[in-house]
């Protein structure tokens, strides 16, 4: 070998070499153009409530937006309907069940392993050398420790319109490499404290003081203040829901351990009017349009910092509200409105635009890791149950695609397959509930106790019992055998 031709090897392979140690200290071959992830959630808005669905009674032109530009999964469903276990979901890809939750009274006990919050979304990609921010609503089991805990800067605790401006000021600023922000919104999540201080009234008790009461109050005092309150209700808002009454054979725990501990919510089914009822509708509209707004500060500082084209955005919700389905408000029950969130993927050249999939069933809990992951050419934890949508969302077949989708809570689980809704509550009368949602999608009548439906419980009824076997369930398997 000549000298020169020497020269110019041993540097090739120099170069080489340096180049390989520094893939490998930060990021393995192939991912040199790693996508920016954005991934914006709202806090009980269920998936109804986006004009792009449909709904005529409120205006979502950012959520919207995001929709035309990509794909709407139809059938997602939060890993429970209260905030606390399904963010811990979230963060982890893992049911609330295996750190023994099953609602937010359980956050100081919950047995959150080291191992779980290693393996979590922000250490995940703060190791694959992403920039990781959070901002806004944290509300996650003690033992997690905050945000920083789990590999995220703080940006801001404000959950409302400082999160957007600060978000805004992120996406604007210089980026030295590819970024996860967390944005993490309030609303409509205000809208649980028209029961409550309509119930403190009655009891001569002034409403709550903190900002989501006084945000709620704000927005119905603009009704009261008119002093025509029926009128408005007539013109204004929108009618009630075509399952608004209780269902045929309801299970009885519903009442037992969701409804009547909680003295506000007993009142409400109770004693509400259909005028409360249809202005407890129009407000939800009206926070959740206010969150629309905070989205659009966030998606239009997106647009103008130029980052559209290699920005992978993710929409959803930590779970739904029942907005007047079966007399009831807030959520945490298994009912559709409470379980069933918006989930929305958009990023430029790669997801097709304007698409919505009502066929595949997905778990916002559990699919979204695996999909972040995928994205970003991270490996995901082994032993998972979720799986990427990244196939999905590009419109490529998918092979064995998930039969059901499991929604745990407090005192019961309801797992969903493409036409059937089978939930089993632990106490009561009527502890299972088998909806047939092609035909009845109001959840109004309860199939269980029916000849004609014996085969289809079975085969849900042990659809079941094998999930709660393969995920570790112990809660569930432990009145799962007790089951008619």
């Amino acid at each position: 070998m000549k000298r020169r031709e020497f020269i110019a090897a041993t540097a090739a392979g120099a170069v080489g070499l340096m180049l390989e140690r520094e893939t490998s200290a930060t990021e393995s071959p192939g991912r040199k153009n790693r996508p920016n992830i954005l991934f914006i959630m709202t806090d009980q808005q269920h998936a109804g409530m986006m004009s792009c669905t449909g709904n005529k009674w409120l205006k979502t032109p950012a959520m919207d937006r995001l929709a035309a530009s990509g794909i709407r999964f139809e059938r997602a469903y939060a890993c429970n309907p209260v905030c606390v276990p399904n963010r811990f979901s979230l963060q982890t890809g893992l049911m609330p069940s295996a750190i023994g939750m099953g609602q937010n009274g359980d956050s100081a006990r919950a047995t959150v392993t080291d191992e779980m919050i290693r393996q979590s979304l922000g250490k995940l990609f703060r190791k694959a050398g992403y920039e990781t921010i959070y901002g806004g609503k944290v509300h996650l089991p003690r033992k997690m420790k905050g945000v920083q805990n789990l590999g995220y800067r703080n940006l801001t605790g404000d959950s409302r319109q400082g999160l957007a401006d600060a978000c805004a000021e992120f996406l604007k600023g210089p980026h030295t490499k590819p970024f996860f922000l967390f944005a993490s919104f309030i609303n409509p999540h205000d809208i649980c404290y028209m029961a409550i201080n309509d119930y403190n009234r009655t009891q001569d008790k002034p409403p709550k003081g903190n900002t989501d009461s006084k945000t709620c109050e704000a927005v119905l005092d603009s009704v009261r203040k008119t002093g025509e309150i029926d009128a408005f209700v007539e013109k204004n808002c929108p009618p009630l829901p075509a399952n608004h009454e209780v269902p045929e054979a309801e299970p009885e725990c519903i009442a037992q351990k969701y409804i009547n501990p909680r003295p506000f919510q007993a009142y409400t089914r109770q004693k509400w009017t259909e005028n409360q009822w249809r202005l407890h509708r129009w407000a939800y509209c009206r926070l959740t349009e206010m969150v629309d707004r905070e989205i659009g500060t966030v998606l239009d500082a997106l647009r103008q910092a130029k980052l559209e084209d290699n920005t992978l955005i993710v929409f959803t919700s930590d779970h739904g509200d029942m907005d007047s389905a079966h007399r009831l408000e807030h959520k945490q029950v298994l009912y559709e409105e409470s379980v069933r969130v918006p989930f929305i993927m958009s990023y430029a050249g790669a997801i097709p635009k304007g698409k919505v999939d009502n066929k595949h069933l997905v778990s916002n809990g559990l699919d979204l890791l695996p999909t972040l992951c995928d994205y970003a050419g991270i490996e995901a934890p082994e032993g998972l149950h979720g799986r990427s949508l990244q196939q999905l969302a590009q419109g490529k077949d998918v092979e064995k695609w998930r039969d059901f989708v499991v929604s745990e809570s407090q005192s019961g689980r309801a797992l969903r397959t493409s036409r059937f809704k089978y939930t089993i509550y632990d106490s009561g009368k009527n502890r299972e509930q088998l909806t047939d949602l092609r035909n009845d999608p109001g959840e109004m009548k309860n199939l269980a106790e029916l000849d004609g439906y014996k085969d289809v419980l079975a085969r849900h009824r042990q659809l079941l019992r094998e999930w709660v076997e393969r995920t570790g369930d112990r809660i569930a398997a432990q009145y799962l055998s007790a089951e008619t």
